[in-house]
């Protein structure tokens, strides 16, 4: 008798400390960020009793979903696109996130390319992944053009959903991407990054739809606490 009292008790406590109305957060966030995401949201899901539906895609696929009307509560977009959607009222405020650089995704074990020149750019690798219409391959394309290199590598380009994962399976000898994209691919490794001349650095912010919604303003604490940046460091990117 007394075991089932304490049973009882001990249930109706866990019912009395679970939130009363748990929400579910939308998020629209970029590629760069799923790994540091996936580490975070299952945390931030048990701290607070809300649930986020996680929408994963290129800071361009993104920009256009939200431009279309799409439902959401939070998105993790580059810096530049959300200040867009803020002059289109799509978007209330934004809090800088994370910065992330483009790295070399090399084969495990691998030797390590040599990337300073444009005349490295024209030998390096027979096959090369990026991801065409994401941050790192719209400044990709550009750098190429700019380098001289663009018509000697274009046959070696090959389009991917993620560049890390393309060398690890491979399907290409080298990929460039963001450095949080190499990382989660087992088969995978940095083989550099781009020299500081070339190099660009992407600044991430968390983009807000309702500056009211509580809920929201919970997730965004949650994601710029100090142990936040611990994982946001851990995935190679920089907390900012």
């Amino acid at each position: 008798m007394a075991i089932r009292f304490l049973s009882i008790v001990a249930a109706a406590a866990l019912i009395l400390s679970a939130p009363a109305h748990a929400t579910e957060i939308n998020v629209l966030s970029t590629n760069a960020l799923k790994t540091v995401l996936e580490d975070l949201g299952p945390k931030f899901e048990q701290s607070s009793g809300n649930k986020l539906a996680i929408t994963w895609g290129t800071t361009v696929q993104l920009k256009a979903q939200i431009e279309k009307g799409a439902v959401f509560d939070v998105a993790v977009v580059t810096n530049e696109v959300a200040d867009d959607l803020i002059k289109q009222g799509k978007l209330t405020s934004r809090i800088a996130f994370a910065r992330s650089g483009i790295a070399v995704a090399i084969k495990k074990g691998a030797p390590k390319p040599d990337l300073r020149s444009a005349d490295d750019f024209k030998k390096t690798a027979k096959s090369i992944a990026w991801v065409e219409q994401g941050q790192s391959g719209i400044y990709l394309k550009s750098l190429f053009e700019r380098l001289g290199v663009a018509e000697q590598i274009k046959n070696k380009l090959i389009s991917v959903k993620a560049a890390g994962q393309a060398v690890a399976d491979g399907e290409a000898e080298i990929g460039f991407t963001q450095i949080s994209e190499v990382l989660p691919y087992a088969g995978a490794e940095v083989g550099g990054m781009l020299s500081p001349d070339i190099q660009l650095f992407t600044n991430f912010v968390i983009g807000v739809r309702d500056k009211d919604s509580t809920p929201t303003e919970a997730l965004v604490r949650f994601l710029t606490t100090p142990a936040a940046a611990t994982v946001i460091k851990l995935k190679g990117l920089e907390p900012l």
